[in-house]
């Protein structure tokens, strides 16, 4: 069922908070709890597929901060593939010019909620991959809730789906986000680091089912004309691009990231 489409009930609108949070966690594997409070995890999903389908997957882009990176969006705009756009509040105020295209193509752009302030979802006081966390529990639920509202700020409607910083979370965290939290099935870019040729080989690797990540936020490096030419890739393949509830997904399953030195 598409959750962005009106019904007569408009089912979307009326669903309770409460009721809401309570699905949400009910498609959340238990292994994404039960670990140590100095553990990471790194959510995963896929989408569910019908087995006589061609290949199908979803591309989900993270706009931390920054530019836009007009290599994806123009590949996009050409082939006419739809993505989900996880974006900051930092990115929307930053890239206003951008937000009216994006309006425009609502039949391939949705904007879903990457966080106000691009914090991790991690509670202490360390840092991940250079960013501070936020925190506390209280700090996340603000995180989210003022992504959430800059989203709709900028015209998008209310997003159902939440991806925190670096898509890392701690177990506790996970449990007082009110959102649909977005996992990933194929990791394309690591956070825009790596050459374009690594990223379109990561990228033709999909198969259906996969929810890829990358980035559309660093216009200037190299890993954008990958992501470009990896879509491009697959769409000459045949390989169908859905949004994120065009399919049912399977539960939420974690990856302990346990504290290492990359974790600073």
């Amino acid at each position: 069922m598409c959750l962005h489409c009106h019904s007569p009930a408009d089912w979307r609108l009326r669903l309770s908070r409460r009721s809401f949070s309570a699905s949400a966690l009910a498609a959340i594997a238990p292994g994404c709890f039960a670990l140590a409070h100095d553990e990471f995890v790194e959510p995963r999903m896929r989408l569910i597929v019908p087995a006589k389908a061609p290949r199908t997957v979803a591309l989900t882009l993270d706009a931390c901060s920054g530019g836009v990176d007009m290599r994806i969006i123009g590949t996009l705009l050409a082939l006419s593939i739809p993505a989900t756009l996880f974006v900051t509040a930092l990115w929307l105020r930053a890239n206003t010019h951008i937000l009216g295209l994006l309006h425009t193509r609502s039949d391939l752009f949705i904007l879903e909620n990457h966080g106000e302030l691009h914090l991790p979802a991690v509670l202490g006081t360390r840092h991940v991959y250079g960013l501070p966390v936020a925190g506390t529990l209280d700090a996340i639920r603000q995180e989210v809730k003022r992504g959430s509202e800059a989203v709709v700020a900028a015209g998008a409607p209310p997003p159902r789906w939440y991806r925190t910083a670096t898509g890392l979370y701690s177990p506790a965290a996970i449990e007082v986000i009110d959102a649909k939290i977005a996992g990933y099935s194929l990791v394309a870019d690591e956070g825009a680091s790596l050459p374009a040729a690594a990223v379109a080989r990561r990228i033709a690797t999909a198969v259906s089912g996969d929810i890829i990540i990358a980035h559309v936020n660093h216009p200037h490096r190299s890993s954008g004309a990958g992501v470009a030419a990896g879509i491009a890739a697959l769409h000459r393949t045949g390989t169908v691009f859905v949004g994120l509830d065009t399919h049912p997904a399977t539960p939420l399953t974690c990856r302990p990231h346990a504290v290492t030195p990359r974790i600073v």
